[in-house]
C-alpha cells in the first residue's frame, strides 16, 4: 500500500494506510501513536473548533502511563502547566446510613510515588493534541461534516465522507463515540445500560487549600468528587438524580455555590467563582470485541464508564497505545496492519484490562445506589479494611495504577531522546 496520501481526482478517492474516524482525545492520540509507528494516517473528522472545545468544563485525571504516552508523543510539554498533581485520594462515606464507614486516605507517598497522576482540563489537553497533530509527519486531517459510510473489504476498508470523498486504508480506527457508525459497520455487538444518574461538571475557587488531594464523597445519589487544579481551584464532578441535576444546573452562580457548600460541609472553606455548569447523563456500554473486519475500536466506541476512579479516558489512551504497538509490529514484519492477526493481537492485549475496569467501576457505582443492608455492610467492611490494614490499602492502590498484562511501550517512561516521538519495536 502507498506510503503517502494520494488523491485521484476522477473518483475523489484518497488512499492511506490507516484511517482514524473521530477527533476526540482518544482518536487524536491513536492517530499520533500510529504515525509515530511509521504508518501513514488520515483523520476523518469535523474541522478543529477551538471555541467549541473550550466550552468542555470537564477535566481528566491522567494516570502515570497516560502521562508517559503524551510525553513520548511530544504532547505533554505544551499542556502540563495547566494541570495539578494528585498527591492523594480521600474517600468519605456520606450516605447517611446506619453503618457509616471511616474516612480513607490513599497517599501516593505510601506506595513510593510523588503523585498518582495529574488532573488537566479537557480543553487544554485537546488543544495540545491538535497542535501536535498539525505538525506531525505521516498524518493528515481530512475535514468533513460527517462520515456517511464505512465499508470493510477483503484488503481495504472504505470510509465515505459527506463531501463525496472516500478514504481507503488497510485499517480503520473507530474513535467516533458511543453511537459509532464504524463499530456497526464492523458488525460488533454492544451491551448498553443507563444508571438513571446525571453528572454535573464545572470548576470553582475555594478559600482552603486542596493540598493536591482528590476528595470523593460517596453519597446515595452517586459520588461528589472534587479534583485539584492549579492554585486554590478544583474541578467538580457531582452525580445526582436527573431531576436534581437539572435543578442544580439551572441555578444562578450564587445559588449553585450555596448548594455545593452545603454538600461539601466546609471541606474547602468558602467557595467562589464557579465556572459554567454542564450536565452529562450517565450510562454504560461494552462492546463484544475490540476489533473485527479491518476496524479497531478505541475509547468510547468500545467502553463507556461512569466518572469514577479516573478510568474512562485513561482506558481509551491505553487502547490507542496498544493498537499502535500491534500495528507497528505487523508493519515491521511486512504483514497486513488491518488483517485478522493484527486485530486478534490487539483484542487479546486489551480485553482483560477493559473487562476488569468496566466491572469494577460498575460495581462500585451500583453499590452506592443499593440500600440493601448486606450490600452496605460489605461496602463498609471494605472501607474499614482499607482504613486500618495498610497492606490491603497499598495493594488496592497498586492495583488501580497497574494494568492487567503488558503495558504498551509508548506508556513506559524514559524513552531515549533519539527515539522520542517514534514507537520502539523491541521490548
Amino acid at each position: 500500500m502507498e506510503n503517502c496520501l494520494r488523491t485521484r481526482r476522477k473518483d475523489l478517492a484518497l488512499t492511506t494506510q490507516a484511517v482514524v474516524i473521530g477527533a476526540g482525545p482518544t482518536g487524536l492520540t491513536a492517530a499520533l501513536a500510529l504515525s509515530a509507528s511509521g504508518v501513514e494516517v488520515a483523520i476523518a473528522a469535523p474541522p478543529y473548533d477551538a471555541a467549541r472545545l473550550a466550552t468542555d468544563r470537564r477535566t481528566t485525571a491522567l494516570l502515570p502511563g497516560s502521562i508517559e504516552l503524551l510525553k513520548n508523543l511530544g504532547v505533554w510539554e505544551t499542556c502540563h502547566q495547566h494541570g495539578a498533581p494528585l498527591a492523594g485520594v480521600r474517600i468519605v462515606d456520606d450516605r447517611g446510613g446506619l453503618l457509616r464507614a471511616p474516612e480513607v486516605l490513599f497517599s501516593a507517598q505510601e506506595v513510593g510515588l510523588a503523585c498518582f497522576g495529574v488532573n488537566i482540563p479537557n480543553a487544554a489537553l485537546n488543544a495540545a493534541l491538535h497542535a501536535k497533530v498539525s505538525t506531525a509527519e505521516r498524518l493528515h486531517w481530512v475535514p468533513t461534516s460527517a462520515v456517511v459510510a464505512v465499508e470493510p473489504g477483503d484488503d481495504r476498508v472504505a470510509v465515505s465522507l459527506a463531501e463525496g470523498h472516500c478514504l481507503k486504508g488497510a485499517l480503520a480506527v473507530a474513535a467516533d463515540g458511543r453511537a459509532s457508525l464504524a463499530r456497526r459497520a464492523a458488525g460488533i455487538a454492544t451491551r448498553a445500560w443507563s444508571y438513571g444518574q446525571t453528572a454535573i461538571a464545572t470548576t470553582f475557587l475555594h478559600a482552603r487549600a486542596h493540598a493536591f488531594i482528590t476528595t470523593e464523597l460517596h453519597r446515595r445519589a452517586g459520588p461528589l468528587t472534587t479534583v485539584p487544579l492549579p492554585g486554590d481551584s478544583s474541578s467538580l464532578v457531582w452525580v445526582e438524580e436527573p431531576s436534581v441535576a437539572a435543578h442544580l444546573a439551572a441555578l444562578d452562580k450564587a445559588g449553585f455555590l450555596a448548594e455545593l457548600a452545603t454538600r461539601l460541609q466546609g471541606l474547602l472553606g468558602a467557595l467562589s467563582d464557579v465556572g459554567p455548569v454542564a450536565a452529562y447523563p450517565l450510562s454504560g456500554l461494552s462492546a463484544s470485541c475490540l476489533a473485527q473486519n479491518r476496524i479497531a475500536l478505541v475509547g468510547e466506541t468500545a467502553h463507556v464508564l461512569p466518572p469514577i476512579g479516573a478510568q474512562g479516558l485513561n482506558l481509551g489512551l491505553r487502547d490507542a497505545a496498544m493498537l499502535a504497538e500491534c500495528v507497528a509490529a505487523a508493519h515491521a514484519r511486512g504483514e497486513d496492519i488491518g488483517g485478522r492477526t493484527t486485530l486478534k493481537a490487539y483484542h487479546g492485549a486489551r480485553a482483560a484490562d477493559v473487562l476488569s475496569r468496566t466491572l469494577s467501576v460498575d460495581l462500585l457505582n451500583r453499590s452506592l445506589l443499593d440500600d440493601f443492608l448486606p450490600v452496605q455492610a460489605l461496602r463498609g467492611l471494605g472501607l474499614h479494611l482499607l482504613a486500618n490494614v495498610t497492606p490491603v490499602r497499598r495493594m488496592l492502590m497498586r492495583g488501580g495504577l497497574e494494568v492487567p498484562g503488558r503495558l504498551p511501550r509508548l506508556m513506559r517512561p524514559a524513552m531515549p531522546p533519539q527515539r522520542a516521538g517514534r514507537l520502539p519495536l523491541s521490548p
